[in-house]
């Protein structure tokens, strides 16, 4: 029904659909449930506009949407029902916000007349999530639902992304009104910096062309705001070496000669000692994590900082910065090459210095490299570098969470920007499998690969039944030593081998398991196994488990003990 200015006259449940649609939404992550019934009802209309991913469990929809966001670039949509329907997907909301991961989460409420009276599936949603959203909302009136929308797809995907959620009552989404979407969005207090300071960016190219042993340490900012291209650039131009966080992998090709790997608790040794023993340190879109810095007064401590990110509340928060950048990573980062540009002849002059200071990090990375040592049972790394050489690099990567993720950032190179998945600031086991259910969605022509250990895979393994539904053919790797596995090895470490509680005494049959759900499982027990299993499951186009026994007590090496400097590496 149009009114005679022409806008049409729609339930709640269609505004929010008819939202969706002006957003570029092609996919939602979700699982239905009494509060958001009418929604679900109105979504029947819009198969053909919009597909529906059945989820099950609402912690898999928030990871799914989140890998699906991360592989796309997009911002991913989760709809679930109110109570525990909401509740279940705060620990993919958190691990969004802690990643800056761009999604909008839509979660039914009670009736607004009902809300506060301890209703049928009730929570305070909106107070639960405000700790872990970027935004959140409730919308007590339909006249506000289209804008309410329209702010949260801003919000969740300008600046510092992360996640929004709205909580919807139930008779916002049967009443109805004017549908009239907003073309622009002005919020008060809200304009994030794109551009960097002229005067800040002078002191940077200052810095770098004065420097002797400049070093570029860049995190997960470069891939959200698509900078690889510019990073690279400046890391040619000047022969800087680069190192990377676990959020930045793959946003500098890893088989780069200027790359020198992951730094931080499992870094490289050459990543290291290069921070530690640079004078100029340009973080790029990082944030000075724990795991990367380790003792913090350690770190950097015979070098300058400066740092380049969006969020000026992440600049000076860990680490003293003697030159803070506000800005987007690639807006900032086209500005110092065009500075740059101009001064050829310094940059020229400084190369003896920068060449030598590649040569001495090249000397720590040939003098130790990441290495293990095969014998006749299958070894971790080997199963990763397996899936690299078969892949030819050209798979999107998601991880579990504990020695199967730090394996995997070493020893898989990633040469391409959103093709690393992996949850390194909440650290949520559990979020590789459902993350690469979204980037296949995302991304149907890739190989998609979930590598797991046998404790975090069963987080989530009810998605073997999402994947089978909709025929997505995720290869889920699972490196099963029938431990906990970081635990066990921190147990090992730290605390006198006393493995409390930490070994997995009963896990099922993986092969069985698969097989009951409708998927194909393969097994893999001794090295020269390990290649076939893994061509079989690149043929297959269906979802496949491959359970590789490992080596029961493998280690990840290097590792920094808790609290110690990042150049106290055990190497052995």
């Amino acid at each position: 029904m149009k009114q005679g200015n022409g806008k049409e006259i729609m339930t709640g449940s269609k505004i929010i659909l008819e939202s969706l649609i002006r957003e570029g939404v092609d996919t939602i992550f979700g699982y239905p449930g009494g509060a958001v019934l009418n929604i679900y009802d109105e979504l029947f209309n819009y198969k053909d506009k919009i597909k529906h991913v059945l989820v099950r469990h609402e912690q898999g929809a928030a990871h799914a949407a989140d890998g699906y966001a991360r592989a796309s670039g997009k911002v991913g949509v989760v709809l679930v029902t109110s109570g525990p329907g909401a509740t279940n997907t705060v620990t993919g909301i958190a691990t969004a916000y802690m990643d800056s991961v761009p999604i909008v989460i839509l979660t039914g409420q009670v009736p607004t007349n009902l809300i506060g009276n301890d209703a049928f599936q009730e929570a305070d949603t909106v107070g639960i999530t405000r700790p872990c959203t970027k935004h959140n909302y409730l919308v007590k009136d339909i006249k506000d639902l289209a804008r309410t929308i329209k702010e949260a797809f801003y919000i969740a995907s300008t600046g510092r992304q992360g996640p929004v959620l709205i909580d919807i009552p139930k008779d916002i989404t049967s009443s109805v009104y004017e549908f009239d979407y907003p073309e622009a969005v002005e919020l008060r207090g809200y304009n994030p910096t794109y551009f960097g300071h002229h005067v800040q960016l002078s002191k940077v190219v200052k810095e770098l062309l004065n420097a002797k042993k400049p070093l570029l340490y860049v995190g997960g900012g470069v891939i959200s705001s698509n900078a690889s291209a510019e990073l690279k650039e400046l890391a040619e131009l000047l022969d800087l070496p680069v190192t990377s966080t676990l959020m930045g992998l793959g946003g500098f090709p890893s088989e780069h000669s200027l790359f020198f790997g992951m730094l931080g608790m499992h870094g490289t040794y050459a990543a290291n000692m290069a921070i530690s023993n640079a004078d100029f340190i340009i973080a790029i879109g990082a944030r000075f994590d724990d795991r990367v810095t380790g003792k913090v007064e350690e770190f950097g401590r015979n070098a300058k900082f400066a740092h380049i990110d969006i969020d000026p509340s992440s600049i000076g928060k860990n680490v003293k910065i003697e030159i803070p950048v506000v800005g987007d990573v690639k807006s900032v980062l086209n500005s110092l090459l065009e500075m740059l540009s101009a001064k050829s002849k310094e940059i020229s002059s400084t190369q003896y210095d920068r060449l030598k200071w590649l040569e001495e990090i090249n000397i720590w990375k040939y003098e130790h490299p990441l290495s293990y040592k095969m014998n006749d049972v299958i070894k971790p790394q080997y199963v990763i570098e397996k899936i690299y050489e078969l892949t030819g690099g050209s798979a999107i990567i998601s991880t579990e969470v504990g020695q199967n993720q730090m394996w995997t950032a070493q020893f898989y190179k990633f040469n391409s920007p959103r093709t690393f998945l992996t949850s390194g600031g909440l650290g949520t086991m559990g979020y590789g499998f459902p993350a690469a259910i979204g980037a296949q969605i995302a991304c149907p022509d890739k190989v998609v690969f979930d590598i797991a250990g046998d404790g975090s895979i069963q987080m989530n393994i009810q998605e073997l039944a999402t994947a089978v539904q909709y025929n997505l053919p995720v290869k889920i790797a699972i490196v099963n030593n029938n431990f906990l596995g970081m635990i066990r090895q921190w147990q090992e470490l730290f605390y006198k081998k006393r493995y409390s509680f930490s070994e997995m005494n009963v896990n099922p049959d993986f092969v069985k398991l698969a097989e009951a759900y409708g998927a194909v499982g393969l097994r893999a027990t001794k090295p020269n196994e390990v290649e076939d299993v893994l061509k079989k499951a690149l043929s297959i186009k269906k979802p496949v488990i491959m359970d590789f026994v490992v080596a029961p007590e493998e280690n990840v090496y290097p590792i920094v003990a808790p609290g110690a400097p990042i150049t106290g590496m055990l190497l052995v």
